[in-house]
């Protein structure tokens, strides 16, 4: 009975002591509830919060994270109402109250300056968060996204004039029946997804997106323009960028996303070829060593 109890006793004290060695930021972890995504963590080290894009998966990331988990804590973010996650907070806006959870985040975890890694949208919101939270992130990786998405329509172009397109868009989308919008998503992956046998992942994962979600977002990046706010950010940014013959000239890939963030007074440039905007999927390899880059 004795041996029983003295069992009993060294397990319940052992239990306490690894609670109380966890890390201080898993102690806050219940301290504050995100509204606007959801979180997996994995790994143990420096902290690096992954954020996908627009209607996409955290799945996204898949062929990455193992490697960067190996020695880092990765923070993978699934941004409410897109892929299947639940919307989970009032219509509205979506892009500056997912900066605001994801600052609220990083503070209640006690996350030290963590680096950011964000594709499209989510890289649009890295670079917003760096912005308005300077505190917050030590540095932001921003994967094949503008200041300012709609330049990519002309030099013309202002968040004025291309408001009332914009606001047609986001319109059509959110009133399309479910068939003519997998209809669109097919028609357009071929010009984000360069591997045919990643295209159906990309259509699947709009499809189980919430709507009005995914088309409120799809406004909000096409009429936000940042490139006024780039020289306030001090925060180091790498922009890696995809580029194909397809798309047209190098100058002009080149030129449009080094233009974009002239005004970004520590930003770095990379350039990842035979890919389409999820590169990821179309050039792994140097994808992940831009990332392993990145994070060095």
């Amino acid at each position: 009975m004795f041996k029983l109890t003295r069992r009993i006793l060294i397990s319940v004290l052992a239990a306490v002591a690894a609670i109380t060695a966890l890390p201080q930021q898993d102690a806050h972890a219940q301290s504050f509830t995100p509204s606007r995504f959801s979180v997996e963590v994995r790994g143990r080290g420096p902290d690096v919060i992954l954020i996908p894009g627009l209607g996409s998966s955290r799945d996204v990331w898949a062929g990455q994270v193992d490697a960067i988990a190996a020695n880092h804590r990765v923070h993978l973010v699934q941004v409410a109402g897109f892929a299947g996650e639940p919307v989970g907070a009032p219509a509205g806006e979506v892009i500056a109250p997912l900066v605001e959870d994801l600052a609220r985040y990083i503070e209640a975890n006690g996350i030290e300056r963590p680096a950011i890694v964000g594709h499209s949208m989510g890289g649009f919101a890295g670079l917003m968060l760096a912005r308005r939270h300077p505190e917050r992130v030590g540095r932001v990786m921003i994967v094949d996204s503008l200041p300012f998405f709609s330049a990519m329509f002309g030099p013309h172009v202002t968040a004025a004039n291309v408001e009332p397109q914009a606001r047609m868009m986001r319109d059509q989308i959110a009133a399309m029946d479910d068939a003519s919008f997998a209809a669109q998503q097919s028609g357009g992956a071929g010009r984000l997804v360069k591997t045919e046998a990643r295209r159906a992942e990309v259509v699947a994962w709009s499809q189980a997106s919430d709507r009005a979600t995914f088309a409120q977002a799809m406004y909000e990046v096409m009429i936000t323009d940042l490139r006024a706010e780039l020289a306030q950010v001090a925060t180091p940014l790498t922009v890696l960028y995809a580029y194909d013959p397809a798309m047209g000239p190098e100058a002009m890939i080149d030129g449009l996303y080094r233009g974009s963030y002239a005004g970004a007074p520590n930003v770095t440039f990379v350039r990842v070829d035979g890919a389409y905007h999820f590169m990821m999927f179309d050039q792994p390899a140097a994808f992940q060593a831009a990332v392993a880059d990145f994070l060095r």
